[in-house]
Protein backbone atom coordinates (compact mmCIF):
# COMPACT_ATOMS: atom_id res chain seq x y z
CA UNK A 1 0.00 0.00 0.00
CA UNK A 2 1.43 3.37 -0.98
CA UNK A 3 2.17 5.59 2.01
CA UNK A 4 1.20 9.21 2.30
CA UNK A 5 1.84 11.85 4.93
CA UNK A 6 -0.64 12.53 7.71
CA UNK A 7 -1.39 16.06 6.49
CA UNK A 8 -2.66 14.64 3.20
CA UNK A 9 -4.62 11.94 5.03
CA UNK A 10 -6.33 14.61 7.11
CA UNK A 11 -7.64 16.31 3.97
CA UNK A 12 -8.84 12.94 2.66
CA UNK A 13 -10.74 12.48 5.93
CA UNK A 14 -12.46 15.83 5.40
CA UNK A 15 -13.42 14.84 1.88
CA UNK A 16 -14.89 11.60 3.23
CA UNK A 17 -17.09 13.70 5.51
CA UNK A 18 -18.39 15.72 2.55
CA UNK A 19 -16.44 18.91 3.29
CA UNK A 20 -16.20 21.25 0.30
CA UNK A 21 -14.81 24.38 1.99
CA UNK A 22 -12.44 25.00 4.87
CA UNK A 23 -11.75 28.46 6.27
CA UNK A 24 -8.56 29.61 7.88
CA UNK A 25 -5.37 31.63 8.08
CA UNK A 26 -2.30 29.70 6.94
CA UNK A 27 0.45 28.89 9.42
CA UNK A 28 3.79 27.16 9.33
CA UNK A 29 2.54 24.69 11.94
CA UNK A 30 0.28 22.90 9.44
CA UNK A 31 2.12 23.24 6.13
CA UNK A 32 1.56 19.54 5.46
CA UNK A 33 -2.23 20.08 5.56
CA UNK A 34 -1.93 23.09 3.25
CA UNK A 35 -0.06 20.82 0.86
CA UNK A 36 -2.97 18.40 1.14
CA UNK A 37 -5.36 21.20 0.19
CA UNK A 38 -3.19 21.82 -2.85
CA UNK A 39 -3.29 18.13 -3.74
CA UNK A 40 -7.10 18.06 -3.57
CA UNK A 41 -7.79 21.63 -4.68
CA UNK A 42 -10.35 20.47 -7.26
CA UNK A 43 -12.47 18.88 -4.53
CA UNK A 44 -12.03 21.13 -1.50
CA UNK A 45 -11.50 24.89 -1.39
CA UNK A 46 -9.33 26.38 1.33
CA UNK A 47 -10.67 29.92 1.84
CA UNK A 48 -7.80 32.16 2.89
CA UNK A 49 -9.06 34.63 5.48
CA UNK A 50 -7.42 37.74 6.88
CA UNK A 51 -7.82 37.12 10.61
CA UNK A 52 -8.56 33.98 12.56
CA UNK A 53 -11.61 35.48 14.24
CA UNK A 54 -13.15 36.10 10.81
CA UNK A 55 -12.20 32.60 9.69
CA UNK A 56 -13.81 31.04 12.77
CA UNK A 57 -17.00 33.06 12.22
CA UNK A 58 -17.12 31.81 8.62
CA UNK A 59 -16.80 28.23 9.81
CA UNK A 60 -19.51 28.80 12.43
CA UNK A 61 -21.77 30.17 9.69
CA UNK A 62 -20.97 27.07 7.63
CA UNK A 63 -22.13 24.88 10.50
CA UNK A 64 -25.38 26.82 10.87
CA UNK A 65 -26.12 26.67 7.16
CA UNK A 66 -25.30 23.03 6.52
CA UNK A 67 -26.04 21.30 9.82
CA UNK A 68 -22.64 19.63 9.52
CA UNK A 69 -19.45 20.88 11.18
CA UNK A 70 -17.98 24.09 9.86
CA UNK A 71 -14.23 23.69 9.33
CA UNK A 72 -11.55 26.14 10.44
CA UNK A 73 -7.75 25.84 10.38
CA UNK A 74 -5.46 28.10 12.40
CA UNK A 75 -1.95 28.04 13.70
CA UNK A 76 -0.89 27.68 17.31
CA UNK A 77 -1.03 30.28 20.09
CA UNK A 78 -2.14 33.65 18.65
CA UNK A 79 -4.02 31.94 15.82
CA UNK A 80 -5.94 29.72 18.21
CA UNK A 81 -6.72 32.52 20.64
CA UNK A 82 -7.96 34.74 17.82
CA UNK A 83 -10.22 31.89 16.67
CA UNK A 84 -11.65 31.36 20.15
CA UNK A 85 -14.41 33.91 19.51
CA UNK A 86 -15.83 31.58 16.85
CA UNK A 87 -15.58 28.60 19.18
CA UNK A 88 -17.41 30.46 21.95
CA UNK A 89 -20.09 31.51 19.45
CA UNK A 90 -20.51 27.94 18.19
CA UNK A 91 -20.80 26.67 21.75
CA UNK A 92 -23.49 29.08 22.94
CA UNK A 93 -25.31 28.92 19.58
CA UNK A 94 -25.21 25.08 19.53
CA UNK A 95 -23.51 25.01 16.12
CA UNK A 96 -21.45 22.03 14.89
CA UNK A 97 -17.86 23.06 14.14
CA UNK A 98 -14.35 21.62 14.16
CA UNK A 99 -11.33 23.83 14.75
CA UNK A 100 -7.97 22.35 13.70
CA UNK A 101 -4.98 23.93 15.42
CA UNK A 102 -1.47 23.42 14.11
CA UNK A 103 0.74 22.95 17.18
CA UNK A 104 4.34 22.89 18.29
CA UNK A 105 6.38 19.80 17.48
CA UNK A 106 6.19 16.91 19.90
CA UNK A 107 9.83 17.18 20.95
CA UNK A 108 9.40 20.81 22.09
CA UNK A 109 6.15 20.38 23.97
CA UNK A 110 5.86 21.51 27.62
CA UNK A 111 8.85 23.86 27.36
CA UNK A 112 6.79 27.00 26.61
CA UNK A 113 7.96 26.64 23.05
CA UNK A 114 7.23 29.32 20.47
CA UNK A 115 3.50 30.15 20.69
CA UNK A 116 2.81 27.06 22.81
CA UNK A 117 -0.53 26.86 24.62
CA UNK A 118 -2.42 24.26 26.65
CA UNK A 119 -5.53 23.94 24.50
CA UNK A 120 -7.37 21.59 26.81
CA UNK A 121 -7.38 24.20 29.55
CA UNK A 122 -7.98 27.11 27.19
CA UNK A 123 -10.93 25.67 25.26
CA UNK A 124 -12.63 23.67 28.02
CA UNK A 125 -14.36 21.36 27.63
CA UNK A 126 -17.51 21.82 29.72
CA UNK A 127 -20.58 24.03 29.70
CA UNK A 128 -18.32 26.59 31.38
CA UNK A 129 -15.75 26.31 28.62
CA UNK A 130 -15.82 26.79 24.87
CA UNK A 131 -15.63 23.34 23.27
CA UNK A 132 -17.47 20.04 23.62
CA UNK A 133 -14.21 18.15 23.24
CA UNK A 134 -10.51 19.01 22.89
CA UNK A 135 -8.06 16.36 21.68
CA UNK A 136 -4.46 16.20 20.55
CA UNK A 137 -3.56 13.81 17.71
CA UNK A 138 -0.15 12.37 18.50
CA UNK A 139 -0.36 9.16 16.43
CA UNK A 140 -0.69 9.91 12.68
CA UNK A 141 -2.28 6.51 12.03
CA UNK A 142 -5.21 7.54 14.24
CA UNK A 143 -6.04 10.71 12.28
CA UNK A 144 -9.18 9.08 10.73
CA UNK A 145 -10.40 8.02 14.18
CA UNK A 146 -10.00 11.50 15.64
CA UNK A 147 -11.61 13.27 12.68
CA UNK A 148 -14.61 10.92 12.65
CA UNK A 149 -15.05 11.31 16.41
CA UNK A 150 -14.81 15.10 16.09
CA UNK A 151 -17.61 15.12 13.52
CA UNK A 152 -19.77 12.79 15.61
CA UNK A 153 -19.22 14.84 18.76
CA UNK A 154 -19.91 18.12 16.99
CA UNK A 155 -23.25 16.89 15.58
CA UNK A 156 -24.64 14.53 18.23
CA UNK A 157 -26.72 15.65 21.21
CA UNK A 158 -26.48 19.40 21.59
CA UNK A 159 -24.39 20.41 18.54
CA UNK A 160 -21.23 22.35 19.24
CA UNK A 161 -17.54 22.87 18.54
CA UNK A 162 -14.66 20.41 18.81
CA UNK A 163 -10.96 21.32 18.81
CA UNK A 164 -8.32 19.00 17.32
CA UNK A 165 -4.69 19.87 18.00
CA UNK A 166 -2.16 18.80 15.35
CA UNK A 167 1.56 18.65 16.25
CA UNK A 168 3.44 19.83 13.18
CA UNK A 169 5.85 16.88 13.18
CA UNK A 170 2.96 14.41 13.35
CA UNK A 171 1.52 15.87 10.15
CA UNK A 172 4.66 15.13 8.14
CA UNK A 173 4.92 11.45 9.11
CA UNK A 174 4.11 8.74 6.54
CA UNK A 175 0.89 6.81 7.17
CA UNK A 176 -0.98 3.84 5.74
CA UNK A 177 -4.34 4.51 7.39
CA UNK A 178 -7.42 5.23 5.27
CA UNK A 179 -10.21 7.72 5.83
CA UNK A 180 -13.29 6.45 7.63
CA UNK A 181 -16.78 6.76 6.17
CA UNK A 182 -19.12 9.69 6.47
CA UNK A 183 -20.53 10.21 9.97
CA UNK A 184 -24.23 11.02 10.30
CA UNK A 185 -25.82 12.49 13.43
CA UNK A 186 -27.73 10.06 15.61
CA UNK A 187 -31.45 10.71 16.03
CA UNK A 188 -32.84 10.50 19.56
CA UNK A 189 -36.59 9.79 19.59
CA UNK A 190 -39.11 10.98 22.13
CA UNK A 191 -40.28 8.50 24.74
CA UNK A 192 -43.88 7.46 23.86
CA UNK A 193 -44.90 7.84 27.49
CA UNK A 194 -43.55 11.39 27.56
CA UNK A 195 -45.52 12.22 24.42
CA UNK A 196 -48.70 10.99 26.10
CA UNK A 197 -47.90 13.22 29.08
CA UNK A 198 -47.33 16.15 26.75
CA UNK A 199 -50.70 15.56 25.12
CA UNK A 200 -52.38 15.51 28.54
CA UNK A 201 -50.67 18.78 29.46
CA UNK A 202 -51.87 20.37 26.23
CA UNK A 203 -55.43 19.21 26.87
CA UNK A 204 -55.29 20.75 30.37
CA UNK A 205 -53.90 24.09 29.13
CA UNK A 206 -55.81 27.23 28.26
CA UNK A 207 -52.93 29.54 27.27
CA UNK A 208 -50.17 27.43 25.68
CA UNK A 209 -47.17 28.92 23.88
CA UNK A 210 -44.41 27.27 21.84
CA UNK A 211 -40.82 28.59 21.85
CA UNK A 212 -38.81 27.02 19.00
CA UNK A 213 -35.13 27.42 18.25
CA UNK A 214 -31.67 26.16 19.02
CA UNK A 215 -29.41 24.02 16.85
CA UNK A 216 -30.14 20.89 14.85
CA UNK A 217 -33.15 22.07 12.83
CA UNK A 218 -33.66 21.01 9.21
CA UNK A 219 -36.31 22.03 6.68
CA UNK A 220 -38.09 18.72 7.30
CA UNK A 221 -38.15 19.37 11.06
CA UNK A 222 -39.46 22.91 10.51
CA UNK A 223 -42.21 21.58 8.26
CA UNK A 224 -43.20 19.00 10.88
CA UNK A 225 -43.25 21.73 13.54
CA UNK A 226 -45.60 23.76 11.37
CA UNK A 227 -47.97 20.79 11.03
CA UNK A 228 -47.90 20.24 14.80
CA UNK A 229 -48.75 23.90 15.40
CA UNK A 230 -51.56 23.80 12.86
CA UNK A 231 -53.03 20.57 14.23
CA UNK A 232 -53.18 22.05 17.73
CA UNK A 233 -53.61 25.72 16.69
CA UNK A 234 -50.67 26.70 18.90
CA UNK A 235 -49.09 30.16 18.84
CA UNK A 236 -45.40 29.75 18.02
CA UNK A 237 -42.52 32.05 18.90
CA UNK A 238 -38.90 31.76 17.84
CA UNK A 239 -36.03 31.91 20.33
CA UNK A 240 -33.49 34.73 20.22
CA UNK A 241 -31.80 34.89 16.81
CA UNK A 242 -33.45 31.73 15.57
CA UNK A 243 -36.18 33.69 13.78
CA UNK A 244 -36.15 31.42 10.74
CA UNK A 245 -37.22 28.33 12.69
CA UNK A 246 -40.95 29.06 12.15
CA UNK A 247 -42.39 31.00 9.21
CA UNK A 248 -42.91 34.62 10.27
CA UNK A 249 -45.71 34.96 7.72
CA UNK A 250 -47.78 32.17 9.27
CA UNK A 251 -51.03 33.16 11.05
CA UNK A 252 -49.88 31.26 14.15
CA UNK A 253 -46.57 33.14 14.41
CA UNK A 254 -46.34 35.22 17.57
CA UNK A 255 -42.90 36.85 17.27
CA UNK A 256 -39.39 36.31 18.58
CA UNK A 257 -38.49 36.00 22.24
CA UNK A 258 -35.25 37.85 22.86
CA UNK A 259 -33.65 41.28 23.10
CA UNK A 260 -36.17 43.96 22.18
CA UNK A 261 -39.12 41.61 22.60
CA UNK A 262 -42.50 43.15 21.80
CA UNK A 263 -44.26 44.26 25.00
CA UNK A 264 -47.37 42.27 24.11
CA UNK A 265 -45.39 39.08 23.58
CA UNK A 266 -43.43 39.57 26.79
CA UNK A 267 -46.69 39.75 28.72
CA UNK A 268 -48.03 36.75 26.84
CA UNK A 269 -45.03 34.66 27.91
CA UNK A 270 -45.71 35.67 31.52
CA UNK A 271 -49.43 34.89 31.19
CA UNK A 272 -49.00 31.50 29.49
CA UNK A 273 -50.00 28.47 31.54
CA UNK A 274 -47.91 26.08 29.41
CA UNK A 275 -44.60 26.72 27.64
CA UNK A 276 -43.49 24.08 25.15
CA UNK A 277 -39.82 24.84 24.43
CA UNK A 278 -38.66 22.84 21.40
CA UNK A 279 -34.92 23.04 20.87
CA UNK A 280 -33.66 26.16 22.64
CA UNK A 281 -31.53 25.87 25.74
CA UNK A 282 -33.53 28.76 27.26
CA UNK A 283 -30.57 31.07 27.74
CA UNK A 284 -30.48 34.51 29.29
CA UNK A 285 -31.51 36.41 26.15
CA UNK A 286 -34.47 34.18 25.28
CA UNK A 287 -35.77 34.29 28.86
CA UNK A 288 -35.39 38.04 29.37
CA UNK A 289 -32.61 37.64 31.92
CA UNK A 290 -34.38 34.63 33.46
CA UNK A 291 -37.36 36.85 34.29
CA UNK A 292 -39.96 35.91 31.65
CA UNK A 293 -39.26 32.34 32.67
CA UNK A 294 -38.18 32.27 36.31
CA UNK A 295 -35.19 30.04 37.05
CA UNK A 296 -34.89 27.41 38.31
CA UNK A 297 -38.68 26.78 38.44
CA UNK A 298 -41.10 28.59 36.15
CA UNK A 299 -44.57 29.58 37.28
CA UNK A 300 -45.78 28.36 33.86
CA UNK A 301 -45.90 24.64 33.27
CA UNK A 302 -42.76 23.88 31.24
CA UNK A 303 -42.17 21.17 28.68
CA UNK A 304 -38.55 21.28 27.54
CA UNK A 305 -37.53 19.25 24.49
CA UNK A 306 -33.80 19.25 23.83
CA UNK A 307 -31.25 17.11 22.00
CA UNK A 308 -28.92 16.95 25.01
CA UNK A 309 -29.86 15.02 28.14
CA UNK A 310 -27.22 17.07 29.97
CA UNK A 311 -29.01 20.31 29.09
CA UNK A 312 -32.40 19.19 30.38
CA UNK A 313 -33.01 20.29 33.99
CA UNK A 314 -29.59 21.97 34.07
CA UNK A 315 -30.97 25.51 34.41
CA UNK A 316 -34.74 24.99 34.44
CA UNK A 317 -36.51 22.21 36.29
CA UNK A 318 -39.06 21.25 33.66
CA UNK A 319 -42.44 19.72 34.45
CA UNK A 320 -41.75 17.43 31.50
CA UNK A 321 -38.27 16.98 30.01
CA UNK A 322 -37.94 15.15 26.70
CA UNK A 323 -34.58 14.17 25.27
CA UNK A 324 -34.98 14.19 21.48
CA UNK A 325 -33.24 15.62 18.45
CA UNK A 326 -35.20 18.17 16.45
CA UNK A 327 -35.97 15.99 13.42
CA UNK A 328 -37.25 13.18 15.63
CA UNK A 329 -39.08 15.48 18.07
CA UNK A 330 -40.93 17.41 15.38
CA UNK A 331 -41.94 14.25 13.54
CA UNK A 332 -43.28 12.80 16.79
CA UNK A 333 -45.21 15.97 17.56
CA UNK A 334 -46.81 16.28 14.13
CA UNK A 335 -48.65 12.95 14.63
CA UNK A 336 -49.80 13.81 18.15
CA UNK A 337 -53.57 13.70 17.77
CA UNK A 338 -55.49 16.85 18.64
CA UNK A 339 -59.18 17.08 19.64
CA UNK A 340 -61.73 18.55 17.24
CA UNK A 341 -62.18 21.64 19.39
CA UNK A 342 -59.56 23.62 21.28
CA UNK A 343 -60.23 26.33 23.89
CA UNK A 344 -57.43 28.74 23.00
CA UNK A 345 -58.40 29.97 19.52
CA UNK A 346 -58.79 33.57 20.73
CA UNK A 347 -55.48 33.33 22.61
CA UNK A 348 -53.63 32.21 19.47
CA UNK A 349 -55.25 34.90 17.32
CA UNK A 350 -54.42 37.57 19.88
CA UNK A 351 -50.79 36.39 20.01
CA UNK A 352 -50.47 36.82 16.24
CA UNK A 353 -52.20 40.20 16.46
CA UNK A 354 -49.60 41.28 19.04
CA UNK A 355 -46.89 40.36 16.55
CA UNK A 356 -48.55 42.35 13.76
CA UNK A 357 -48.98 45.35 16.10
CA UNK A 358 -45.28 45.18 16.94
CA UNK A 359 -44.50 45.68 13.24
CA UNK A 360 -46.03 49.18 13.41
CA UNK A 361 -43.09 51.56 13.95
CA UNK A 362 -42.80 54.46 16.38
CA UNK A 363 -42.06 57.92 14.99
CA UNK A 364 -38.37 58.71 15.35
CA UNK A 365 -36.31 61.76 14.31
CA UNK A 366 -33.83 62.18 11.46
CA UNK A 367 -33.69 61.83 7.69
CA UNK A 368 -33.37 58.04 7.75
CA UNK A 369 -36.53 55.99 8.27
CA UNK A 370 -35.19 52.58 9.26
CA UNK A 371 -38.55 50.74 9.21
CA UNK A 372 -39.01 51.99 5.63
CA UNK A 373 -35.53 50.74 4.73
CA UNK A 374 -36.32 47.30 6.16
CA UNK A 375 -39.58 47.31 4.18
CA UNK A 376 -37.55 48.02 1.04
CA UNK A 377 -35.29 45.08 1.86
CA UNK A 378 -38.35 42.88 2.40
CA UNK A 379 -39.65 43.96 -1.00
CA UNK A 380 -36.51 43.32 -3.02
CA UNK A 381 -34.41 40.64 -1.31
CA UNK A 382 -35.16 37.12 -2.60
CA UNK A 383 -36.98 34.82 -0.19
CA UNK A 384 -33.92 32.58 0.10
CA UNK A 385 -31.49 35.41 0.89
CA UNK A 386 -29.21 34.76 3.86
CA UNK A 387 -29.43 37.60 6.37
CA UNK A 388 -26.51 38.07 8.73
CA UNK A 389 -25.60 40.43 11.55
CA UNK A 390 -23.17 40.83 14.39
CA UNK A 391 -24.06 42.43 17.71
CA UNK A 392 -25.41 45.88 18.43
CA UNK A 393 -28.61 47.90 18.51
CA UNK A 394 -28.41 48.13 14.70
CA UNK A 395 -29.45 44.46 14.46
CA UNK A 396 -32.78 45.15 16.17
CA UNK A 397 -34.16 46.82 13.04
CA UNK A 398 -34.02 43.57 11.11
CA UNK A 399 -35.01 41.47 14.12
CA UNK A 400 -38.16 43.49 14.71
CA UNK A 401 -39.33 44.36 11.21
CA UNK A 402 -38.03 41.71 8.78
CA UNK A 403 -40.19 38.62 8.22
CA UNK A 404 -38.41 35.33 7.49
CA UNK A 405 -39.95 32.41 5.62
CA UNK A 406 -36.92 30.42 6.69
CA UNK A 407 -36.39 26.72 7.06
CA UNK A 408 -39.95 25.64 6.29
CA UNK A 409 -39.34 26.83 2.70
CA UNK A 410 -36.14 24.83 2.44
CA UNK A 411 -33.45 27.33 3.37
CA UNK A 412 -31.86 28.70 6.49
CA UNK A 413 -32.11 32.48 6.16
CA UNK A 414 -30.72 33.91 9.41
CA UNK A 415 -27.14 33.78 10.61
CA UNK A 416 -26.79 35.71 13.85
CA UNK A 417 -24.80 35.09 17.04
CA UNK A 418 -26.91 34.38 20.12
CA UNK A 419 -23.67 34.83 22.04
CA UNK A 420 -23.74 38.52 21.06
CA UNK A 421 -20.35 38.57 19.31
CA UNK A 422 -19.52 41.76 17.44
CA UNK A 423 -17.99 41.34 14.01
CA UNK A 424 -19.90 38.18 13.08
CA UNK A 425 -22.11 39.50 10.27
CA UNK A 426 -19.54 40.45 7.62
CA UNK A 427 -17.61 37.13 7.54
CA UNK A 428 -20.80 35.10 7.98
CA UNK A 429 -22.35 36.76 4.95
CA UNK A 430 -19.27 36.15 2.85
CA UNK A 431 -19.16 32.49 3.89
CA UNK A 432 -22.87 32.07 3.12
CA UNK A 433 -22.41 33.37 -0.41
CA UNK A 434 -19.29 31.28 -1.05
CA UNK A 435 -20.97 28.12 0.24
CA UNK A 436 -24.42 28.45 -1.32
CA UNK A 437 -24.23 31.03 -4.10
CA UNK A 438 -27.35 32.61 -2.59
CA UNK A 439 -27.61 36.34 -1.99
CA UNK A 440 -26.03 37.31 1.33
CA UNK A 441 -27.22 40.47 3.05
CA UNK A 442 -25.48 41.86 6.13
CA UNK A 443 -26.57 44.63 8.43
CA UNK A 444 -23.72 46.10 10.47
CA UNK A 445 -22.95 48.99 12.77
CA UNK A 446 -19.92 51.20 12.44
CA UNK A 447 -18.21 49.63 15.45
CA UNK A 448 -19.34 46.14 14.48
CA UNK A 449 -18.05 46.43 10.89
CA UNK A 450 -14.56 47.41 11.96
CA UNK A 451 -14.20 44.21 13.97
CA UNK A 452 -13.94 42.09 10.79
CA UNK A 453 -14.31 44.41 7.82
CA UNK A 454 -10.96 43.15 6.52
CA UNK A 455 -12.73 40.00 5.32
CA UNK A 456 -14.03 41.95 2.32
CA UNK A 457 -10.60 41.15 0.89
CA UNK A 458 -11.42 37.45 1.38
CA UNK A 459 -14.68 37.86 -0.52
CA UNK A 460 -13.02 39.58 -3.45
CA UNK A 461 -10.16 37.07 -3.63
CA UNK A 462 -12.52 34.08 -3.70
CA UNK A 463 -15.20 35.56 -5.95
CA UNK A 464 -17.74 36.13 -3.19
CA UNK A 465 -20.37 38.84 -3.00
CA UNK A 466 -22.41 40.29 -0.19
CA UNK A 467 -24.50 43.40 0.27
CA UNK A 468 -23.74 45.25 3.48
CA UNK A 469 -25.86 48.01 4.96
CA UNK A 470 -23.70 49.79 7.51
CA UNK A 471 -25.47 52.07 9.98
CA UNK A 472 -23.05 54.83 10.97
CA UNK A 473 -24.01 56.79 14.08
CA UNK A 474 -20.46 57.49 15.28
CA UNK A 475 -20.58 55.36 18.42
CA UNK A 476 -20.86 51.98 20.04
CA UNK A 477 -24.61 52.47 20.20
CA UNK A 478 -25.59 49.69 22.59
CA UNK A 479 -22.97 50.73 25.13
CA UNK A 480 -23.90 54.40 24.80
CA UNK A 481 -27.56 53.52 25.41
CA UNK A 482 -26.67 51.65 28.60
CA UNK A 483 -24.34 54.46 29.68
CA UNK A 484 -27.14 57.01 29.38
CA UNK A 485 -29.50 54.73 31.27
CA UNK A 486 -27.10 54.11 34.16
CA UNK A 487 -24.73 57.11 34.09
CA UNK A 488 -26.51 59.88 32.14
CA UNK A 489 -24.33 62.49 30.43
CA UNK A 490 -21.14 60.62 31.47
CA UNK A 491 -19.96 59.60 28.00
CA UNK A 492 -16.73 57.60 28.11
CA UNK A 493 -15.29 55.23 25.55
CA UNK A 494 -18.37 54.88 23.35
CA UNK A 495 -17.70 57.65 20.79
CA UNK A 496 -16.10 56.63 17.49
CA UNK A 497 -14.13 58.59 14.93
CA UNK A 498 -14.77 56.58 11.80
CA UNK A 499 -13.07 56.20 8.42
CA UNK A 500 -14.78 56.89 5.13
CA UNK A 501 -16.52 53.53 4.94
CA UNK A 502 -17.52 53.86 1.29
CA UNK A 503 -13.92 54.59 0.32
CA UNK A 504 -12.66 51.76 2.53
CA UNK A 505 -15.02 49.30 0.84
CA UNK A 506 -13.82 50.49 -2.57
CA UNK A 507 -10.22 49.92 -1.50
CA UNK A 508 -11.06 46.28 -0.83
CA UNK A 509 -12.80 45.85 -4.19
CA UNK A 510 -16.42 46.38 -3.15
CA UNK A 511 -18.53 49.25 -4.38
CA UNK A 512 -19.02 51.82 -1.63
CA UNK A 513 -22.07 54.08 -1.45
CA UNK A 514 -23.13 56.59 1.20
CA UNK A 515 -26.71 57.75 1.68
CA UNK A 516 -28.15 60.35 4.02
CA UNK A 517 -31.85 60.21 3.15
CA UNK A 518 -34.32 57.34 2.98
CA UNK A 519 -35.31 58.08 -0.62
CA UNK A 520 -31.78 57.26 -1.77
CA UNK A 521 -31.81 53.74 -0.35
CA UNK A 522 -33.98 51.88 -2.85
CA UNK A 523 -31.95 52.93 -5.92
CA UNK A 524 -28.75 52.03 -4.08
CA UNK A 525 -30.12 48.60 -3.15
CA UNK A 526 -31.37 47.85 -6.67
CA UNK A 527 -27.98 48.79 -8.10
CA UNK A 528 -26.27 46.54 -5.54
CA UNK A 529 -28.52 43.63 -6.46
CA UNK A 530 -27.73 44.10 -10.14
CA UNK A 531 -23.94 44.44 -10.04
CA UNK A 532 -21.59 41.45 -9.99
CA UNK A 533 -19.39 42.61 -7.14
CA UNK A 534 -20.27 43.22 -3.51
CA UNK A 535 -21.61 46.52 -2.24
CA UNK A 536 -21.40 48.42 1.03
CA UNK A 537 -24.16 51.00 1.57
CA UNK A 538 -23.22 53.37 4.38
CA UNK A 539 -26.32 54.84 5.99
CA UNK A 540 -25.74 57.99 8.03
CA UNK A 541 -28.02 57.43 11.01
CA UNK A 542 -28.96 60.16 13.49
CA UNK A 543 -27.33 59.27 16.86
CA UNK A 544 -30.66 60.10 18.49
CA UNK A 545 -32.20 57.03 16.85
CA UNK A 546 -30.69 54.64 19.37
CA UNK A 547 -33.29 51.87 19.21
CA UNK A 548 -36.42 50.82 17.35
CA UNK A 549 -38.59 52.30 20.11
CA UNK A 550 -36.99 55.46 21.44
CA UNK A 551 -34.35 58.16 21.37
CA UNK A 552 -31.09 58.68 23.21
CA UNK A 553 -32.33 61.95 24.73
CA UNK A 554 -35.42 60.27 26.14
CA UNK A 555 -33.25 57.65 27.85
CA UNK A 556 -30.97 60.35 29.26
CA UNK A 557 -33.84 62.48 30.55
CA UNK A 558 -35.54 59.50 32.17
CA UNK A 559 -32.28 58.57 33.90
CA UNK A 560 -31.69 62.14 35.12
CA UNK A 561 -35.24 62.31 36.43
CA UNK A 562 -34.67 59.17 38.47
CA UNK A 563 -31.67 60.84 40.10
CA UNK A 564 -33.68 63.82 41.37
CA UNK A 565 -34.46 63.25 45.07
CA UNK A 566 -38.16 63.19 45.90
Amino acid sequence: MTSKIAGHLLVECLLAQGVTHAFGVPGESYLAVLDGFHLYKDQLTFVTCRQEGGAAFMAEAQGKLTGRPGICFVTRGPGATNASIGIHTAFQDSTPMVLFVGDVASDTRDREAFQELDYTHFFGPSTKGMAKRVERVDDPERVPEYVARAFATAMNGRPGPVVLVLPEDMLTQPVKAQALGRVEPVQAWSDPGALRNLRDMLLAARKPLVIAGGGGWTPQAAQALERFAENWQLPVTNAFRFQDTFDNHHPLYAGDVGIGIGPGLAQRVRDADLIVAIGPRLGEMTTGGYSLLQAPKTHQKLVHIHASAEELNRVYQADLAINATMNAAARSLEVLSAPNELPWGDWSQAAHNDYMDNLKPQTLPGDIDMPAIVATLQKHLPADAVLTNGAGNFASWMHRFYKHHGLVKGHKTQLAPTVGAMGYGVPAGIAANLLTGRLAFTIAGDGDFLMNGQELATAVQHGGKSIIVLLNNGMYGTIRMHQEREYPDHVTGSKLQNPDFAALAAAYGYVGVRIEKTVAFEPALLAALARPQGTLIEVMLDPEVISTRGTLSAITQAALKRQIPT
